[in-house]
Parts: structure tokens; C-alpha cells; sequence
């Protein structure tokens, strides 16, 4: 087989810019080598794209789900491949990433069900005839993808993109490339016809020659400083779509549960799972002061404590390493700067022997800490923060320019409501973890972490625009005060 570097009209080829390599954060094997798309492939991935759009777009709905529903059944066929290349790609843990695999296959009847709901056609009598509802794809989408979900997060572009009649262009995360090409064998295997979808990989530079072609939208999951990025470089282009997910500095409230260890659970969950590399992630425990709030502290320190760590084919592990050993450093170099600013470790979140991306969970309380970022640490890296009322924990929860997701772990209904009615979160959770998201509802949220094109069932809405038609009969007089007949 060609070199699995760029995927144009159907085709592999091998990159013609700067070399690079992808290395396991458990192992530190090179798992993935080769060269970047250069900028002349970049516009040849455009270009195909934008020539498979006509024929792509204007075939009947049925054809299309078709091609997605048998994409669907190859993914199934190849998930323990996908999970493989995902955990040796960026460390996740094997069940991790197995589950990650299914959600990849999943995805294609709730993305069908969602544009029939958000997305679909409709028609209706009217006295001069009729009027019709119908939906039109934009054109060619650049998805950009992310190393921490490198095969889910792009599909749940992808797929309603394509359903809806758009061709695409992806650029994998160079921290986790090797899922792209199983992507692509699955859709060639389920007929898409070539040039519907295109690979270009690479990193920054691939990226930025991708957002100087003439694209139609830009689909996106990643960083609040590269989305920022992105929306300042499409300022004054209305005619490009953006869908920005950016991630937050999401907030769980405990207060006063009966079951004291499902709520340590629960804060261990949301802060720890993918060793912290989820965006909707906890990244600040609010508790009350007090005795309550201490058990619960304890609690969650005696399962970091009891966290299984290891590479992603071990047994028995619960958390792999970070992406890398640069995000290792990064989370070491984050809460250094926390406990400058006046927090106190719980539990130091270290970097184990084993080297690579091997960290230990921690746990710090930035109660009385000054100058605190709003920042989200890709990492697992719990900040406590304790408070005197419920009022004053809604307040903290809210402090924040972002607003993805959110939690409440309490038996009070009346301060469920409140939370409900209060809390700044797209995705907000009563006791069940943060991190805990369903396709078949939108994942998005306010401020900065996205600009209100949220994803998942939503995903329809941004994958297309309507068109609204009045059809009458030419034998069907106009009549209007004063018009001449």
C-alpha cells in the first residue's frame, strides 16, 4: 500500500511537506511516520472535494444514507483496529478507546434520525398553491481534528456533513493521525464515490494552508486559542460557516449528598477520566465548607490514590499517559503556577519514573489563591475551591468565560432548579459525571467555548442551510389593490 500521508480522489499519496512522526506517550515508539501535506496538495484536496460536490450533492437523500449506514457496518467490522491506533496513537486506555470506536459507529443512525428532526423537508398547501421547506449543503467543510477523541470528535463532523450533501476535507491532529486512513478505507469500502472526503496531514502549517483555500465552513474541535484564531481569520466572511468547539473550565458542585462515596466517585470521574483529556472534563470541584466538604476531599484523594495507571494495552488501568511528554510538563508547569498564586496540593499531581506521558492524578485547593487563570489544563488535575453558601458555589461555578459543561451531586430538587436556572453550561448534569454526553442531544455551550453551532444532534443544523419556496400555478391570476391585470 502507498503511504497512508494524503488521501486525494480516492487515492493514497505521500506527503511533499515537512516530515513528522507521531510517538506512543506509553512506549515512545514512532507509530505513525511520514510527511505533511505541502500547500499544492492542500488545494488539490480542495479541488477534488469541490469537484465531487456536484454529483455528491444532488443525489436523492436515500443514496446518500445508504453509503453512510453501509460506512457504518465497516466501522463495526474494523473497531478493534480504530481502538488500537487511537490508544497507541495518544495513549488512551484500550476500554477507552474501544469505547470511542462503538461511539464512531453509533454515530451514523443518530446522525440520520437528527437531520430527518433538524434538517428534513416538508410541504404544505397554501391558497396560491403550495410552499416547501428543504435543506442545501454548503459546499466543501474543513474539519479539523483533535488529538483526545481523533476519531469520534472529526466522524460526528463528517457524518452529517455528508449526509447532507457537503464533501469533505480533514486534517487529523498530528498528535493522532493513524485513524484517518482507517476512515478512509471504511468510506471507500461503503462506496462513498472519491473526492468526497480528503486527508491532508500535518500540523500547523498544513492547517493554514487548509483555511486559505476556498472552502465553504470550517468545522472545528479544539483549543479556545486556535478557535479564537480561526473566527478572527473568517471575520467579514459571512459566507463561511464555522462550527467551533472550544472546550471550558468546567465547574462540579457537591453539596450535601446522602451517598457521600457515589459523590466522591462522581468528582473522580468527571476530573480523572482520559487521564483529564476530555473538554468536558471537570476542572473545579466547588464544595461547601465544613465537615461535609473535608470527607469528601478524602474521599477523592483515596481514588486517585487507587487509580490503575499504565499503557493502553495493560490490564487493570483506569488512566493511560498524556498525548505527550511536552503535556506532561505542561500539567506539572500549571499547578507550579497554582500553588504560586497561593494553592495548597492535596495530592501533587507528579511525574512517574516510567517516563513519556506518565502522570499521577492531583488534587489542589485554590480556596484562597489569587490571580486564578481561566484556563482549561488538558490534564487530570483537580482544583477544589470551598464555599460558605449554595449561592456563593453558583457564583464560582459561573466565574469562568466558558460554559461547556457543568454539574450538580446533590439530593435537593429545589437546588437542582436553581442550579438548572443559574449555572452557564451547555451540558449540565445532575449526579452523573460532567463528562457524560449523549449523541442524541446537542454538546455545545456559551461563551468561550464555542460560537453557538453546537455539535451532536445539532450537528444537522450547521451541515446545511434552508430553502424556503412558494410554487403557484401560472394559470393562478395574481390580485393585488391597483396591479393591472
Amino acid at each position: 500500500m502507498a503511504s497512508q500521508h494524503v488521501w486525494i480522489d480516492g487515492r493514497w499519496q505521500a506527503g511533499k511537506g515537512e516530515a513528522f512522526e507521531s510517538l506512543c506517550p506509553a512506549t515512545g515508539e514512532a507509530v505513525w511516520s511520514g510527511r505533511a501535506a505541502d500547500s499544492k496538495q492542500v488545494a488539490a484536496a480542495v479541488e477534488s472535494a469541490r469537484r465531487a460536490f456536484g454529483d455528491w450533492s444532488r443525489r436523492p437523500q436515500n443514496d446518500r444514507t445508504r453509503v453512510l449506514e453501509a460506512y457504518g457496518e465497516a466501522l463495526k467490522r474494523r473497531s478493534e483496529d480504530i481502538a488500537v491506533a487511537i490508544s497507541r496513537d495518544m495513549g488512551k486506555a484500550l476500554w477507552d478507546a474501544r469505547g470511542e470506536a462503538g461511539a464512531m459507529a453509533a454515530k451514523i443512525a443518530v446522525s440520520i434520525a437528527a437531520q430527518v428532526e433538524r434538517a428534513g423537508s416538508k410541504a404544505m398547501q397554501a391558497g396560491f398553491g403550495s410552499m416547501h421547506l428543504t435543506h442545501r449543503p454548503h459546499g466543501v467543510m474543513a474539519v479539523f481534528g483533535p488529538f483526545n477523541f481523533p476519531g469520534h470528535l472529526p466522524n460526528g463532523h463528517i457524518i452529517p456533513a455528508l449526509l447532507a450533501g457537503n464533501t469533505c476535507v480533514f486534517k487529523p491532529s498530528e498528535l493522532a493521525p493513524s485513524v484517518a486512513a482507517i476512515m478512509a478505507e471504511c468510506l471507500a469500502e461503503a462506496g462513498l464515490p472519491e473526492g468526497c472526503l480528503n486527508i491532508v496531514q500535518g500540523g500547523r502549517d498544513t492547517g493554514a494552508a487548509l483555511i486559505e483555500e476556498e472552502i465553504n465552513g470550517l468545522l472545528f474541535t479544539g483549543s479556545a486559542k486556535t478557535g479564537c484564531f480561526f473566527h478572527k481569520h473568517f471575520g467579514g466572511r459571512p459566507d463561511v460557516i464555522l462550527a467551533l468547539e472550544m472546550g471550558g473550565n468546567n465547574p462540579l458542585i457537591v453539596w450535601d449528598p446522602a451517598d457521600m462515596e457515589a459523590a466522591a466517585d462522581i468528582a473522580a470521574q468527571s476530573a480523572f477520566l482520559t487521564t483529564g483529556q476530555r473538554c468536558s472534563c471537570a476542572r473545579r470541584v466547588i464544595l461547601p465548607e465544613g465537615g461535609f466538604g473535608d470527607a469528601v476531599i478524602e474521599a477523592i484523594i483515596a481514588r486517585a490514590d487507587g487509580l490503575g495507571i499504565g499503557a493502553w494495552d495493560e490490564a487493570g488501568i483506569f488512566m493511560g499517559p498524556l498525548v505527550s511528554s511536552d503535556a506532561a510538563q505542561a500539567a506539572l508547569d500549571f499547578q507550579a503556577m497554582l500553588q504560586e498564586r497561593g494553592g495548597k496540593p492535596l495530592r501533587a499531581l507528579q511525574r512517574l519514573e516510567r517516563g513519556g506521558g506518565f502522570v499521577s492524578p492531583g488534587v489542589i485547593d485554590v480556596t484562597g489563591a489569587n490571580n486564578l487563570p481561566d484556563e482549561e489544563l488538558f490534564g487530570p488535575l483537580m482544583q477544589v475551591i470551598r464555599v460558605k453558601s449554595f449561592g456563593d458555589a453558583i457564583a464560582r461555578a459561573n466565574d469562568t468565560r466558558y460554559g461547556l459543561s457543568g454539574g450538580l451531586v446533590c439530593d435537593d430538587d429545589a437546588r437542582w432548579v436553581t442550579a438548572s436556572d443559574e449555572m452557564r453550561a451547555g451540558l449540565l448534569n445532575r449526579n452523573r459525571p460532567t463528562v457524560g454526553a449523549s449523541g442524541a442531544m446537542p454538546f455545545g455551550g456559551p461563551g468561550l467555548s464555542g460560537n453557538y453551532r453546537p455539535g451532536a444532534w445539532y450537528a444537522a443544523d450547521y451541515s446545511a442551510w434552508p430553502q424556503a419556496s412558494q410554487v403557484a400555478d401560472l394559470a393562478v391570476r395574481l390580485s393585488a389593490e391597483g396591479f393591472p391585470s
